[in-house]
């Protein structure tokens, strides 16, 4: 293979922090309806489904070559629902054929995992995340908004494991009064299984989710119920920038992981760029409007990795770290289920 064309200085934002991990909407439709993402009486069921104005296969690849130009060697594909992308096996081919791309990930709902898994794994993705909200099955479908089973979830992950994916993430949002009675039945049922399951808090992405600050169920608090339960002890990070902050069972049952965007947060660390299904680039996930990368991409790789490194250079975002101070007035902020959180 062949090695990746860098530019000459790979960017650095703002605040010093370089670019090192995409992540990609394929469409922006989504057979979910989940409340804190893509609420049913906020969001029609057609959504998204009009192909039009996503991008090409062809113009993904290009866009992908050239953030791995300026840094980029994480790749995650997201949604809206990923799978609901035709052919996308055949998109995954191709990126991960792309010099410089050396973790290609994807997240999805899982209800349409089982049918595609091993497509994907022979294509080369070898990261799957699921989201996963509750285990109990009428809670479960009562979260997606009366559109998912629990059981086409749980045959998805089987599907996973069985074609060549041996760890998944599993990811759990957490909402006070909600879904938190789940959170020891789902350590329960996925400890000893080699797959890692993570609490995230509540956040306050887009504006269609009504979120406020007493929704949110701190990750202190998750990890003390699980450790009073099944003790827990710190692991290291894999590498800076890492969101989640990783716990190992005392039994050796796995691990587990807890993000904490709200209450700890890791914008100092963070790495990451955003773009959805139509073009539009977010650099941070509170971002309130993305920049139209169309045009450069128009004018090929290399017009679009030096457009990309000038954006990147003027980036300053770190929303989470002033999220609560009182002078911040309220604003509009892009809706999850265009970035794929």
């Amino acid at each position: 293979m062949n090695a990746v064309l860098r530019t000459p200085e790979l960017p650095l934002d703002l605040r010093g922090r370089p670019l090192r991990d995409l992540r990609l909407s394929v469409i922006e439709a989504c057979n979910f309806r989940c409340g804190y993402c893509m609420p049913a009486d906020k969001v029609p069921d057609d959504y998204g489904l009009e192909a039009a104005s996503r991008l090409s296969f062809d113009q993904i690849e290009v866009l992908v070559r050239s953030f791995a130009r300026v840094g980029v060697n994480k790749l995650r594909l997201t949604g809206g629902e990923p799978l609901l992308r035709k052919r996308l096996p055949e998109l995954v081919e191709r990126l991960a054929r792309i010099p410089g791309i050396d973790d290609l990930a994807m997240t999805t709902n899982g209800s349409l995992l089982a049918r595609h898994a091993q497509a994907l794994h022979d294509a080369g993705l070898r990261r799957i995340t699921i989201s996963l909200d509750a285990l109990e099955p009428a809670r479960f479908a009562e979260m997606s908004g009366g559109r998912g089973q629990i059981d086409a979830v749980l045959a998805g992950i089987d599907a996973a494991r069985a074609a060549g994916f041996s760890s998944l993430k599993l990811n759990c949002v957490v909402q006070r009064g909600v879904n938190e009675d789940q959170v020891l039945p789902l350590v329960e049922h996925f400890r000893g299984s080699g797959h890692v399951l993570r609490f995230i808090e509540f956040m306050d992405v887009g504006t269609c989710n009504g979120w406020q600050s007493g929704q949110v169920v701190s990750s202190a608090t998750l990890r003390d119920r699980v450790h009073a339960r099944w003790p827990l002890h710190a692991l290291d990070a894999h590498y800076r920038g890492e969101v989640a902050e990783r716990h190992a069972f005392d039994d050796g049952a796995g691990e587990i992981g807890f993000v904490s965007s709200v209450t700890a947060p890791f914008c100092g660390d963070c790495h990451r760029a955003r773009v959805s299904a139509d073009g539009q680039l977010y650099t941070c996930l509170f971002s309130g409007a993305g920049s139209d990368l169309r045009p450069a991409l128009g004018q090929g790789e290399t017009a679009l990795a030096e457009h990309l490194a000038g954006l990147w250079s003027r980036r300053g975002d770190r929303y989470s770290e002033i999220r609560g101070q009182a002078a911040q007035p309220p604003r509009k902020r892009v809706e999850m289920f265009l970035i794929g959180g």
